[in-house]
């Protein structure tokens, strides 16, 4: 077929779904707030992409939207564990690796999780070891040991 008979608008790519975790979708009091702000922005673009009949923009934001709606539906709030005694979902944690390199580090949800603003996912391999541990106790992060030094 020649390019002379296809519209231009009918050239737009399928956006590809964001992947949903299949583990439970554990958040803080703040996760949800973060979730709900990302709904709100969706829904803010959506509307503007079909206001300007964008079809690109309107494929983009249907799938944002999308997703950010299956988070929401799908929440857990974990509250803030009253037990400081052993790393929890929520917990704040603190670690000496064996150079001397402190860490620190709040165990939060998936979509909450950003390890350079010191969150990390529970279901990290970090996260993962350290849960269940307490202040003492001696755990493998990543490629090194690390020592459980601190929990708030």
């Amino acid at each position: 077929m020649s390019r002379a008979f296809v519209k231009e608008s009918d050239n737009v790519d399928v956006v590809p779904e964001r992947p949903i975790s299949p583990h439970p979708n554990y958040v803080t009091a703040r996760g949800i707030s973060l979730i709900e702000s990302a709904l709100a922005r969706a829904q803010s673009q959506h509307a503007a992409a079909q206001a300007a009949a964008d079809r690109e923009a309107l494929a983009t934001a249907a799938r944002d939207l999308h997703y950010w709606q299956q988070r929401r539906a799908s929440v857990e709030v974990i509250p803030t564990p009253p037990d400081k005694d052993a790393v929890h979902f929520g917990s704040t944690v603190t670690i000496e690796r064996e150079d001397g390199r402190r860490q620190k580090w709040q165990i939060v949800g998936e979509d909450e999780a950003d390890p350079t603003r010191g969150t990390l996912s529970y279901v990290s391999p970090v996260a993962r070891a350290l849960a269940g541990r307490k202040v003492g106790d001696v755990v493998q992060a990543g490629n090194s040991e690390a020592e459980v030094v601190a929990i708030e």
